[in-house]
């Protein structure tokens, strides 16, 4: 009669074992797409816009304008240039990107601010009378810039500036950021 109990109890609590894992699991599951649904319900879209200035003697000589959308916590990148060939060795190419890239990452903070992260790199061809006569090589001028920053939206942040080391030239990297709906 012991036995019986025993045996009877063992499958039981077998039977009871087995009701359980699946019903966690599956709750496991369901707060797991809880919480996804909730992060793509409050994240926000965004546009930044990007401004190349290039400035002498405090004034600004030129600009250029560069624009992506992103999703907060989510990277972008936009890239514009030339591929241009270079021989390395005799009958050995090699492509040098000349252009600009600029990559971002934004970060809603609970401030009601933003975490800007940006990676740019502008590279283009010296001035003729800065270029080498003796090289038949192209000169480059190359620009990086990598910085994080908080910033509200709708107003333009200076996210870092270089000077020219050949001239009175400073150049400026600047963003504002706009939620989109």
């Amino acid at each position: 009669m012991n036995r019986q109990i025993v045996v009877r109890l063992a499958k039981l609590l077998l039977i009871s074992l087995c009701w359980s894992v699946p019903v966690s699991g599956a709750q496991e599951q369901t707060a797991a797409k809880k919480s996804t649904e909730e992060a793509e319900k409050t994240a926000s879209a965004y546009r930044l816009d990007f401004s190349v200035n290039e400035m002498e003697d405090g004034k600004k000589i030129n600009a250029r304008q560069y624009s992506m959308n992103l999703n907060a916590n989510e990277s972008n990148e936009v890239k514009i240039g030339t591929r241009v060939p270079v021989e390395m060795k005799q009958g050995e190419m090699q492509y040098i990107d000349v252009g600009t890239r600029i990559w971002s990452r934004v970060k809603e903070r609970e401030n009601g601010l933003l975490m800007v992260t940006v990676r740019s790199e502008i590279t283009n061809f010296a001035i003729p009378e800065q270029a080498s006569r003796t090289n038949s090589m192209p000169l480059l001028r190359q620009m990086q810039i990598e910085a994080s920053t908080l910033t509200g939206t709708g107003k333009p942040t200076v996210i870092g500036s270089v000077d020219d080391p050949n001239s009175k030239r400073q150049f400026q990297l600047e963003v504002t950021a706009t939620k989109l709906k």
